[in-house]
């Protein structure tokens, strides 16, 4: 069956962020504090911006005819003082935005599109389940400060090596699935998750984003319990072996990647 090209996105508003200050959460991950005048937040819990590049260099005026864009999850916006909060996954100079965040300086100003996003975790859902890798953590962590004192549920995170302390209420369990040497299997996370004790969880929250082939995988797992849409928030944000501008040329003509 033919797949009918998804229709391209009206662009976003452009935001001037000026660099407040970075710091190292750990050896992979990075967080830039921006300075956002301007920035329009619409509260949920998968917003996101897309920085805007112009080569390997970050826009800082008008933007380029065809810049170059990477997405990253909102982690924070601080309304008092109009700033804005967003962890950066760094692997040394592979990447575009993951290098520039580690070098970036305050006073330093790039251009980014948006926000978008529109899922925020159901308040009156009995379990709440977040799973993904690296790259899921700022939506997943800003999920969490969503729920209630006495929420339940667990986070499922995939990580190379480094893990940290995420905040969650009492009763949702943080679990780390460290691969160390292994080879990344797209498989990892759906094994972990179809082998949970879904009976005794009630009403399910399932969100499940980070790579691809992951999220696919996960898809079939969420399909096979039958949970509703309204209950579920599934993306994949990259895919493995690509970089980020092949990806979303695929999505845009293959709407399941997403």
């Amino acid at each position: 069956m033919a797949i009918t090209p998804r229709a391209p996105r009206p662009d976003r508003p452009i935001v001037h962020l000026t660099v407040v200050r970075r710091e190292e959460l750990s050896p992979s991950m990075v967080r830039v504090v921006f300075s956002a005048d301007g920035f329009q937040y619409a509260g949920h819990a998968d917003s996101y911006v897309k920085l805007l590049f112009d080569g390997e260099s970050p826009v800082t005026e008008a933007p380029p005819e065809r810049p170059t864009t990477r997405t990253y999850t909102v982690r924070r916006w601080d309304e008092s003082r109009r700033e804005l909060t967003v962890d950066f996954v760094v692997h040394g100079d592979a990447g575009l935005a993951g290098p520039w965040a580690a070098r970036c300086e305050p006073g330093d100003v790039i251009l980014a599109r948006g926000p978008g996003g529109k899922w925020s975790p159901p308040a009156d859902a009995d379990f709440h389940l977040f799973v993904g890798d690296e790259s899921a953590l700022p939506a997943i962590e800003s999920g969490l400060d969503r729920l209630s004192p006495d929420a339940k549920g667990l986070v499922l995170v995939e990580a190379a090596a480094h893990t940290r302390d995420l905040p969650a209420p009492p009763g949702v369990e943080v679990r780390w699935l460290v691969r160390g040497e292994q080879p990344y299997l797209e498989t990892r996370l759906a094994e972990a998750v179809a082998a949970l004790p879904w009976e005794s969880f009630g009403d399910v929250s399932f969100f499940a984003h980070g790579e691809r082939g992951a999220v696919k995988a996960l898809r079939a797992v969420c399909r096979s319990r039958d949970l509703p849409p309204s209950r579920t928030s599934l993306s994949g944000y990259w895919a493995l072996g690509r970089v980020e501008d092949e990806f979303q040329a695929e999505k845009r003509t293959a709407p399941e990647l997403s």
